[in-house]
């Protein structure tokens, strides 16, 4: 009997605690790990190394000498690319993420030299990485536009039997945009809606600085100047669909060499496959003949 007292002791214990943390709302050992472990991924995320980085970006980007040209074309294709920082920030940003990357050289100097030549190598790789981002993105982000202005021209041909109103058929397009090209048709129907309708059209051409969207706004100027732009579309619609087409091939074209690698694979299992087959057979054959 007294044997059994201890795991009844137990196990009365573990019950009357489940019992009062049911009652008190006492949070679980898994609940508690979890809001742990999230607290620490957001004090990491919050003060992260690109965030330091970034502070000292922000306060050196404003002692930082830039050629105004240089300023307002790298400005444009921030404004363009959707990052919210000025061009003095942005080099300043680079300068430092590269230069951190350069200091590894002073240990490497007095441990290994050799290695030096790769820290400089990295230190360059993440210049030219950081410094071509906004226009990496910018190409993303026109690529997609791109790839919807075939269906855009097509619609501004159909509405335009229909009505004459630009902010109308850009408004009505809109809802069915995707998101990259509906965000640059929002900004574009508040700057008409505030300003004139042929500047606010000429700036939404200038931001992206794509040749078929600047053939669509070339057609919705002449529209608010009172052309006759239903053939000039029709026109737009079947260049545009051999543009998509091509693109189409070309990306087509490089799929071949991705999945060539396991059309490889799968062809040495197969032969694998056939291998121990005819390597059985033969075993089980001399073992029937012996």
């Amino acid at each position: 009997m007294e044997a059994l007292l201890i795991p009844f002791g137990i196990f009365l214990a573990a019950g009357l605690f489940l019992i009062l943390a049911e009652a008190l709302k006492i949070p679980t050992v898994m609940t508690m790990r979890a809001m742990s472990s999230a607290g620490k991924r957001e004090k990491k995320k919050g003060r992260s190394l690109e965030m330091f980085l970034m502070d000292g970006a922000v306060l050196a980007g404003r002692h930082l000498p830039m050629n105004p040209h240089k300023m307002a074309r790298l400005g444009a294709t921030l404004r363009a690319a959707g990052m919210d920082m000025s061009p003095e920030t942005y080099t300043a940003y680079v300068y430092i993420k590269a230069g951190c990357v350069l200091m590894g050289v002073i240990p490497c100097i007095l441990i290994f030299p050799l290695a030096s030549v790769m820290v400089v190598l990295a230190a360059l790789m993440v210049y030219f990485r950081e410094a071509g981002k906004a226009d990496e993105m910018l190409r993303t982000k026109r690529e997609e536009i791109e790839s919807e202005m075939s269906r855009f021209a097509s619609t501004i041909e159909q509405e335009l039997k229909n009505s004459r109103d630009v902010l109308s058929i850009l408004e009505n397009y809109k809802k069915n945009a995707g998101e990259k090209f509906a965000q640059e048709l929002d900004i574009v129907c508040a700057d008409m809606r505030s300003s004139s309708y042929e500047a606010a059209l000429t700036r939404f051409e200038a931001r992206l600085n794509s040749a078929q969207l600047s053939d669509v706004v070339r057609g919705l100027i002449g529209v608010l100047r009172g052309d006759d732009s239903a053939v000039y579309f029709q026109m737009l619609v079947h260049d545009f669909k051999q543009i998509e087409i091509r693109r189409l091939k070309e990306r087509a074209q490089k799929i071949p060499p991705k999945i060539r690698k396991y059309s490889f694979l799968m062809l040495m299992c197969f032969m694998v496959s056939y291998l121990y087959i005819i390597v059985y057979e033969i075993i089980k054959s001399m073992g029937t003949m012996m």
